[in-house]
């Protein structure tokens, strides 16, 4: 994929949760901070990254604090278990990951997020150490792009070198395995919502931080690094936010689709 492919999926972001009021900032000084900081971070070779467990290490993405998840293992283990359709390679994918063997455990499905909606996640929860522990395992999927070339497969076999290669602190518990990618759940070790952010933060250092990221993961290619600074000087002035525009619409059209049909299978 293009790598501007990655620079509007995260502007489309930001044009939705700036729809939703959940970020004051306009979209085009946006596009121009994440455009920026994406260019430092390439002409710059990137850095990782990193959060520790202090509160003050948050002012990275100018955020104090941020509200942990309420009740995490009481709601997680809230969900029904899966007595059938659990895959066989998954099973044995997630207990690879699994700090002893023959732990019991419970097997539950899980839905997160909005950008993989319809992916399998089947979590498998365990007592251990007088604590509870997970692993999630994802089922991965193919670009769509493979789909042009009339290439279909399960899999995406570029995941696992993306991760690799990118600049950043890599996550000892995240990998692949056949065709599911697997990571740890924890109350610490989750997404961060962005309604769980306090209103009063540094959205622009926030901003900033999901460039470099973007610039961090595409560094692992890094003989294409001047090739995609030159291209952006060529780009128009305004093209980030054009894209963006197209790109949210086209999915909360996709939304809209999903809702509905979804509404008529359950009906």
């Amino acid at each position: 994929m293009p790598y501007t492919n990655d620079l509007v999926r995260l502007a489309a972001s930001v044009k939705i949760v700036k729809d939703l009021g959940n970020l004051t900032t306009g979209l085009k000084e946006s596009c121009d901070i994440i455009l920026q900081a994406y260019g430092a971070a390439l002409r710059s070779g990137g850095h990782p990254l990193v959060l520790a467990e202090h509160e003050g290490t948050l002012e990275k993405l100018g955020i104090d604090a941020i509200v942990p998840p309420e009740h995490f293992w009481a709601k997680l283990n809230a969900h029904p278990g899966v007595r059938h359709g659990f895959p066989h390679d998954a099973r044995l994918a997630l207990e690879q990951t699994l700090p002893q063997k023959n732990l019991d455990y419970k097997v539950v499905l899980r839905r997160a997020g909005m950008g993989s909606l319809g992916q399998q996640r089947f979590v498998v929860i365990a007592q251990w150490n007088g604590g509870c522990i997970a692993r999630e395992a994802k089922a991965m999927v193919p670009s769509s792009v493979r789909w042009l070339d009339g290439r279909v497969s399960d899999r995406n076999p570029y995941y696992e070198r993306t991760i690799e290669s990118a600049v950043r602190a890599h996550d000892p518990f995240q990998k692949t395995i056949g065709r599911w990618v697997i990571r740890r759940l924890s109350p610490d070790s989750n997404p961060i919502d962005i309604t769980l952010i306090p209103k009063v933060r540094d959205e622009e250092t926030l901003l900033k931080a999901m460039g470099s990221e973007a610039a961090n993961v595409h560094l692992g290619t890094k003989r294409q690094t001047k090739n995609i600074l030159k291209h952006l000087r060529r780009m128009k002035p305004d093209w980030l936010r054009a894209a963006a525009k197209s790109m949210a619409k086209a999915l909360e059209q996709d939304w809209k689709h999903y809702k509905k049909s979804g509404s008529r299978k359950s009906s």
